[in-house]
């Protein structure tokens, strides 16, 4: 292990550490491919249905409640298996399933678009818990903000780069090209993630794995959850932001098919891509907010309600350009949300837990996300509610959420940094 340091910048982290210089790689690659499938399937389920809303949310909350189905179970195989061997896996799982589809052409129906969306967060959820787990095998404590600032930031350029070129994309050559285009990203990320060392676990979880030990596994780790206050606190925090965030990522499709920013197409790409940008620069700009000791008990709550006083902002203003710069500050607050509670989560659990901790997490959020999508679905089908009206609850939501967070759990945060 490396020499801790005491601040460790961006530019640092990618030059001296080569293990998570080849990991950010291999994510950004298959994180912008990702985009011009998850894009082509928002269009053609509007196309199939007359851009139902209630078919378009379809797609997110297949891939939210598939995910969150699975990430209990990739959570525990994460503190059992190789989280290098995981992770290729999941990208190895990826591409035939893309393969597949365009070779034998069965994206024909509603039915397969909802399949394929299962099947690719399937493999997602092999991943998430494996990385998770990995990062603190080859970056130290001091490292930990900066290399996950920079993966939220990399995540959220190639979201930008590939819901904004995967939109344009399908508007000049289509959805199959879109498809291919992912198939490539897939296999470099595979090549690249081969080349890491193994990273653990250290102590992996021994015998043989039956249903029935799985369950008991699983159970053990939400156990391990509830025994340490500082875990599960944090544990929730992504789960906050999720409760209107679900519904709102589902609102940007229906913001970007009323707004004048091009083709359906490249305007739901437009703003995919600014929810990007700031997701990922929100992290990098607020680093420092993430080592002022009298700022962090606080910092969980204030960034998810700040997130929602600007989705309040969208649902008020004409959506011209000023949508878009609002649009960027929501996202830029919950990022900053999302890796400081992972950077948490990440020191506060051991590593013979942490795969099960991750997979918690991420169940929260991910199963969070699909009810929250979902509710905004049905109250829009059945037309209850106008559009804005709906995201202005969205933001209220999480500005309500982040006031408990500040009210209830700070005090007890504060007591960590004393």
């Amino acid at each position: 292990m490396r020499k801790a340091v005491s601040d460790v910048g961006y530019f640092q982290l990618l030059k001296e550490n080569k293990p998570f210089r080849q990991l950010f790689t291999a994510d950004m690659i298959s994180y912008v491919g990702d985009w011009f499938t998850v894009i082509a399937l928002f269009i053609l389920a509007g196309e199939a249905t007359d851009n139902s809303p209630l078919a378009i949310a379809g797609v997110l909350v297949t891939r939210s409640f598939g995910m969150a189905l699975c990430d209990p179970f990739s959570g525990m195989f994460a503190d059992r298996y190789s989280r290098k061997g995981l992770m290729m896996l999941s990208n190895f799982i990826s591409l035939i399933a893309l393969v597949s589809v365009v070779s034998l052409d069965l994206l024909d129906s509603l039915f397969s678009y909802y399949l394929l969306a299962f099947v690719m967060v399937l493999a997602k959820s092999l991943f998430d818990p494996a990385e998770f787990s990995y990062l603190p095998k080859i970056c130290t404590n001091d490292e930990l903000i900066t290399a996950n600032a920079l993966g939220s930031g990399g995540w959220s350029v190639a979201l930008g780069i590939g819901a904004g070129i995967g939109g344009l994309t399908i508007s000049e050559f289509g959805v199959t090209t879109a498809l291919w285009i992912d198939c490539t990203t897939f296999l470099f990320s595979i090549l690249l993630i081969s080349r890491l060392p193994p990273g653990g676990p250290d102590n992996p979880v021994e015998g043989i794995l039956t249903p029935k030990k799985a369950i008991v596994e699983i159970i053990s780790g939400w156990k391990y959850i509830r025994g340490r206050p500082p875990v599960r606190r944090v544990v929730f925090a992504k789960g906050m932001w999720a409760a209107g965030g679900g519904a709102q990522v589902f609102l940007l499709i229906l913001i970007g098919m009323e707004t004048n920013f091009g083709e359906l197409a490249a305007g739901i790409g437009l703003l995919f891509m600014i929810r990007g940008f700031g997701s990922g620069f929100g992290p990098i700009i607020a680093k420092p907010l993430m080592k002022q000791k009298n700022i962090l008990p606080y910092l969980l709550g204030v960034s998810v309600g700040v997130s929602g006083i600007f989705y309040v902002f969208v649902s008020q203003i004409e959506w011209t350009n000023l949508l878009l710069v609002f649009v960027f500050c929501a996202h830029a607050s919950s990022g900053v949300n999302w890796v400081y509670s992972t950077t948490m989560l990440q020191k506060r659990s051991d590593d013979e837990w942490r795969g099960r901790v991750a997979g918690t997490d991420y169940l929260v959020i991910t199963f969070t996300m699909g009810a929250s999508a979902l509710a905004a679905a049905l109250i829009l089908e059945n037309q209850l509610l106008e559009l804005r009206e709906v995201i202005a609850i969205t933001g209220t939501i999480q500005i309500g959420l982040g006031i408990l967070w500040v009210l209830l759990a700070s005090p007890s945060e504060k007591k960590i940094f004393i």
